[in-house]
């Protein structure tokens, strides 16, 4: 399994909209509304980096609510 934080801009007044909808997606296991340079942050989980990209691409950021995502993979490191 992949997991990933997307983090995405959208546009103005649309925040709750595009968190109902991921709330929806069985790929998104956390989604919230923040303050700062991002509108909203959501936990994904896929079986692996392809599915991941495919999720990104043609689920997020075909939202036509959606301005812009950055998507940051959860590496595990053996210590």
């Amino acid at each position: 399994m992949v997991k990933a934080y997307v983090l995405m801009n959208v546009k103005s007044g649309k925040a709750g909209e595009v968190l109902r909808k991921m709330r929806e997606m069985p790929s998104v296991k956390q989604c919230h509304i923040v303050s700062g340079p991002y509108d909203i942050i959501g936990l994904v989980e896929t079986e692996d980096f392809n599915s991941l990209g495919d999720f990104v691409v043609n689920h997020l950021q075909k939202m036509e609510e959606v301005e812009s995502t950055v998507t940051c993979p959860i590496f595990t490191l053996n210590e």
